[in-house]
């Protein structure tokens, strides 16, 4: 996922759009997984957020998991039931204090940051979720 420039990004660094057949293609992968971003070495994540934008249908088990650690990439957002979106979701990971905008998972090296997706994807026909990332980078000013 690129970084955004400044003109762009508003509350975030870091923005994926993904429509159901994307989510199809990200099940093909490794324990369906997928890298989505890097925080750097010197960096923290502060922000991380889960928004269905266009409903899903045609699968009511698609769940997701975002962090960093491969096994269970649940330090940002943990068992996220995705279809059953009501609003959007904000940090309810393992690393987050519920209800608060925070830096953490600090690192002195740069570690991949993984969407897990969990469900029966194939059996997606419609939907799109947008995931937006605030990756804090101290590392730069070294």
């Amino acid at each position: 996922m690129p970084e955004l420039s400044n003109n762009e990004k508003g509350v975030f660094t870091h923005v994926l759009k993904l429509t159901f057949d994307d989510l199809n293609q990200i099940k093909l992968g490794t324990a369906g997984q997928m890298p989505i971003a890097v925080k750097p070495a010197g960096g923290a994540v502060e922000l991380v957020g889960v928004y269905e934008s266009v409903a899903l249908a045609g699968a009511s088990d698609i769940a997701f998991d975002i962090g960093t650690t491969a096994g269970d990439p649940d330090e940002y957002i943990d068992a996220l039931d995705v279809d059953g979106m009501s609003a959007p979701v904000f940090n309810t990971g393992d690393a987050f204090t519920t209800g608060y905008v925070q830096a953490v998972d600090g690192s002195n090296t740069a570690e991949n940051i993984l969407l897990e997706v969990n469900g029966t994807t194939a059996n997606l026909t419609a939907g799109e979720v947008v995931i937006g990332l605030r990756i804090v980078d101290l590392g730069k000013f070294a």
